[in-house]
C-alpha cells in the first residue's frame, strides 16, 4: 500500500513538472510573438515608429528595411526640454525616406503659449513634415497651482492653434487613456486621434483613431532598444 502511494506521489511531480514546463514554454513563446508582433499589412498598409532619446541609435535603412514608412520623432517636452536626438534622427530618417512628424509632450501645469515657443523653436516650418502630434498623457492633479479641467482644455486649445499656425497642418491628438478619461478631449476637440494599446485595437477615445501605438516594445535590427511601432488607419 505504501509502495503505490509513493509511485501515485511520484506520478503528481512529474505531472507537475511537465505543466510548469509547458507553461515555461508557452509563455516564452507568448513573449517571443508580442516583441515580434505587428499588425497585418493587408489591414494596415502604412506603418511605422515613434521614436526619441529612449531608443537610443536608430538604424534608418534597417527601419525602412523592415517595413517602416514613417517616423514621428519626439522633439520637445513641457515649457523647455527638448529631445537631444531629434535633429539628427529628422536627418537620418528623411536621408531613409521615411515621411516624418514631431511630437510634442504636452504639460497641463505649464502654460499653452510658452510650450508652443518650445516646439517651434525647435521643429522647423517645413510643409513637406507629417501633421504635428501632441501627446497629452500629464494630469493636472498634481501641478503646483490649481489648474481646472475647463483650463485645461482651454489652454490645450491655445497651443494648438499655435503649433498648427506653424505647421500649417492640424495637430493629432496623441492621448492616454488616464488623460482621456480625465479630461475627454477626443470628444471635446475635434482633431485626428492618436491612441495606444498593445497589441488589441484600442476603442477608449469613442471614435475612430487615425494612429495607433500597436506594439510598444517591439524587437527589430533597427535598434537595441524596443521600439515604439505605429500604423496609420486611413
Amino acid at each position: 500500500m505504501a509502495r503505490a502511494k509513493g509511485s501515485a506521489s511520484r506520478w503528481r511531480l512529474r505531472l507537475a513538472a511537465v505543466a510548469l514546463l509547458l507553461a515555461l514554454v508557452g509563455g516564452a513563446m507568448l513573449w517571443w510573438h508580442l516583441r515580434h508582433w505587428t499588425p497585418p499589412r493587408a489591414a494596415f498598409s502604412s506603418q511605422g515608429v515613434e521614436v526619441g532619446t529612449a531608443e537610443g541609435p536608430i538604424d534608418w535603412t534597417a527601419l525602412k528595411a523592415v517595413g517602416a514608412d514613417f517616423a514621428y520623432l519626439d522633439a520637445s517636452v513641457s515649457v523647455f526640454a527638448r529631445d537631444p536626438t531629434f535633429v539628427k534622427n529628422l536627418e537620418d530618417a528623411r536621408a531613409a525616406k521615411l515621411k516624418v512628424g514631431a511630437v510634442h509632450l504636452y504639460d497641463p501645469c505649464q502654460p499653452a503659449d510658452e510650450q508652443a515657443a518650445n516646439f517651434v523653436t525647435v521643429v522647423p516650418r517645413d510643409v513637406a513634415l507629417l501633421p504635428p502630434a501632441v501627446e497629452l498623457d500629464r494630469l493636472a492633479d498634481d501641478c503646483p497651482v490649481k489648474v481646472s479641467d475647463a483650463a485645461v482644455e482651454s489652454e490645450l486649445m491655445t497651443f494648438l492653434n499655435q503649433i498648427e499656425a506653424h505647421s500649417g497642418k492640424a495637430a493629432i491628438l496623441k492621448v492616454s487613456p488616464r488623460f482621456e478619461t480625465k479630461y475627454h478631449v477626443a470628444r471635446a476637440i475635434d482633431r485626428n486621434v492618436w491612441l495606444v494599446g498593445d497589441r488589441f485595437q484600442p476603442d477608449y477615445a469613442g471614435r475612430p483613431w487615425t494612429l495607433w501605438t500597436a506594439n510598444a516594445r517591439l524587437m527589430t535590427d533597427a535598434s537595441e532598444a524596443p521600439l515604439r511601432w505605429v500604423v496609420l488607419q486611413r
